[in-house]
């Protein structure tokens, strides 16, 4: 009997350890499942963890214009804090007052006497704010100070890295960029080439501490992976030119908004692309982007699609003779030539020349008693469905089918001249651009490639939308039609001395939603003009959209000259339309190379196997010495002051002077060849510094 009571109690006590190691072993997982994830479900907080494992932010890639031009970048700063409690009290003692020295010079907010005396007054404090904002130079230089030297462990120095968005080259084609937002609804090329441009975040265990979370050495720490590099097809000329004359457009005018594409006729990139708006405060500001989102009546330029189903479907021929009266009738509704009286009889090319609105009258008798055949004529050169571009935000275009809602008697003439039809800028020109590539429609596409250091992650290739938008005669005919309107129609005014332009122009009555069209004392107008350059030879196409102008209204004198401006400048600056004078001859010789960050010049320098010397270990920054055979790279001294970045690339430049809180203007492209604020003056944030490159 004593022995079964026995072998009970031996049980009892068996199974009581098993729960209580049970239980334990549970603890324990829930502990590391709290560490690793910061919280278990709703039951824990983060207010009940004394450890938890963060995300560190991953440098993220450049988005870079065609010839590797910054169009944004990423810049480290830093948040320097300093676990004064984990400094032994001999190293305190023999160290402070160096450090408090090193602290005054490098960041110039306290003196040494001050830093001495904040931290012998916080010495237990494990998480001592030092400085917010440090840039990745001066991180640096805090790292070889007295005591911080010693590393995290046992000189208590903690530098938490945050990542600052710049674009260096300011507005230029900002919302094409686009935008990186906090809460991850990033637009534009920044959006839809997220997924490369974010890199991996890495993973560092934090512990709490009073005044925050420090981070702490340990085996879950994982290091970011950069992001990769996004090429656009911009080009950086063409940009800044569209831009800068059509906010000079939009400013002469009054206007409310406009844009500018420029598009390569026989692939698709998109070379330039421009968006203005008229802010409260009467400046112009890239806040959305009309051209790929802003989706309207075209007008006129949309007669071409009309002219195009007349010779397609064997209605017409540009020879047939037409009244241009001035006025048409259709039902109770009329429309009107700009010309009183109209233009007699002409031929169906005249009428496109000189805009005349007979053009609805013919297309009109033609398709009458047979809307859908005009509509389906309309949907079989593309005009009906959207781009499918990789940017988010294109609306697709709005073509009615015969009897749909909203279909009337004057549905098909109000529609063949650009009204109860509606499309973005961007799909207009990717029409026109197939009439200036013979037929062949191409995909507009912004992004060439995407790259990691040298090697080319992804890359996109032109893509055809349409191999044969009309027959041979059509198109051939067409393209009269668009050199007519600028030899002797509408847009007489914009011949070029230098090349031929081929176009059409547009005036449109803007329709304000559900308020129709204005009355006629206040009638807002959207003037436009599309078209290619040269026209015996096409290279690249362009829209300008301009709306609500307020002295002009029609295409060639408000858009129209913008066409030509961008058109005369693309002309004289590309080597595409000029023949080269003469070649240059090899030449072996080290070539130039840019200063910057020595280990970045010792990769390339590798990489493209040149011999190289570098004068010492101990330097971050370098000046590049090209000698008979090899480069000797130098140590540049980059201290509190303003920084000497003559001889640096754009990156390197931008980094520094941002980083000091300087706002940098940039001028031209390839490496720095002199700065407005002399190298070594002291830094007053906020002080505009321009700097030339060459």
């Amino acid at each position: 009997m004593a022995g079964k009571e026995s072998n009970k109690e031996i049980f009892l006590k068996v199974y009581v350890y098993y729960i209580f190691f049970v239980l334990f072993m549970i603890g324990i997982v829930v502990k590391v499942f709290a560490i690793q994830y910061d919280s278990i479900g709703d039951f824990l907080k983060d207010d009940d963890l004394e450890e938890k494992i963060v995300e560190t932010p991953a440098i993220r890639g450049d988005v870079l214009a065609d010839r590797g031009e910054i169009l944004a970048t990423s810049v480290p700063i830093y948040e320097i804090r300093m676990d004064v409690k984990t400094v032994k009290d001999e190293l305190l003692n023999e160290k402070l007052d160096s450090l408090g020295i090193m602290l005054q010079n490098l960041l110039k907010t306290k003196t040494a006497r001050e830093w001495v005396s904040l931290i012998r007054r916080e010495r237990e404090n494990q998480f001592l704010l030092i400085q917010r904002r440090v840039p990745h130079d001066i991180k640096g230089e805090l790292e070889k100070s007295p005591i911080f030297r010693k590393g995290p462990n046992k000189g208590g120095f903690i530098a938490i890295k945050q990542i600052k968005r710049k674009r260096p080259n300011g507005v230029l084609a900002a919302r094409t960029v686009g935008l990186t937002r906090d809460n991850g609804m990033n637009v534009g090329i920044e959006g839809a080439f997220n997924m490369y441009l974010s890199g991996t975040p890495g993973k560092e265990l934090r512990k709490k501490v009073s005044g925050g979370w420090k981070p702490i050495p340990n085996e879950f720490h994982q290091d970011p992976i950069p992001g990769y590099d996004v090429w656009t097809t911009i080009d950086l000329t063409i940009q800044d030119v569209a831009e800068t004359e059509l906010q000079r457009q939009l400013e002469e005018q009054d206007a409310k908004l406009g844009c500018v594409i420029v598009m390569e006729v026989e692939t698709g990139q998109i070379k330039a692309i421009a968006n203005l708006s008229k802010g409260s405060d009467g400046n112009y500001y890239e806040d959305y982007n009309h051209a790929i989102g802003r989706s309207t009546e075209p007008g006129s330029t949309f007669k071409l699609a009309s002219v195009m189903a007349l010779l397609e479907d064997r209605k017409m021929s540009l020879n047939d003779l037409l009244n241009a009266k001035g006025k048409y009738k259709f039902y109770d509704s009329y429309l009107h030539d700009s010309r009183h009286g109209g233009y007699g009889m002409i031929s169906l090319k005249r009428a496109f020349e000189v805009s005349s609105n007979v053009i609805a009258e013919a297309v009109n008798t033609h398709y009458k008693n047979s809307p859908q055949d005009f509509i389906d004529r309309l949907n079989s050169f593309g005009l009906g469905e959207p781009l499918g571009i990789d940017l988010k935000g294109e609306p697709a275009p709005t073509i009615r089918n015969a009897g749909d809602e909203g279909w009337s008697g004057i549905s098909i003439p109000w529609m063949s001249i650009g009204y109860e039809v509606r499309l973005t800028p961007l799909q207009i020109l990717t029409f026109y651009n197939g009439i200036a590539n013979d037929g062949e429609v191409m995909k507009p596409y912004f992004v060439s490639k995407v790259t990691d250091g040298a090697r080319v992650v992804q890359s996109y290739s032109p893509e055809v939308l349409n191999p044969r938008l009309c027959s041979t005669s059509t198109l051939e005919a067409l393209k009269s039609c668009l050199e007519g309107v600028v030899e002797s129609g509408t847009g007489k005014s914009l011949q070029s001395a230098s090349f031929k332009i081929a176009g059409k122009t547009g005036t449109a009555r803007i329709a304000e939603n559900s308020l129709g069209y204005g009355s006629d004392q206040d009638v807002k107008h959207q003037a436009s003009f599309v078209g290619y350059f040269p026209a015996d030879d096409p290279k690249y196409s362009c829209i300008v959209v301009i709306a609500a102008p307020n002295k002009d209204i029609y295409g060639s004198k408000v858009s129209g000259t913008v066409f030509t401006k961008i058109a005369n400048k693309v002309f004289a600056t590309s080597l595409k339309f000029h023949k080269p004078i003469n070649e240059l001859k090899n030449v072996e010789s080290v070539p130039q190379m840019k200063n910057g960050r020595v280990e970045d010049i010792k990769l390339v320098m590798n990489m493209a196997g040149i011999a190289n010397t570098v004068a010492s270990a101990d330097f971050e920054w370098g000046v590049t010495n090209e000698q008979s055979k090899k480069v000797l790279v130098e140590k540049r001294y980059i201290g509190p002051t303003v920084p000497n970045v003559v001889g640096m690339g754009l990156k390197d430049a931008l980094f520094l002077l941002e980083n000091r809180g300087l706002v940098v203007v940039v001028n031209g492209s390839g490496k720095v060849r002199s700065q407005s604020v002399e190298a070594g003056s002291e830094v007053i944030k906020g002080t505009k510094i321009q700097i030339n490159l060459n």
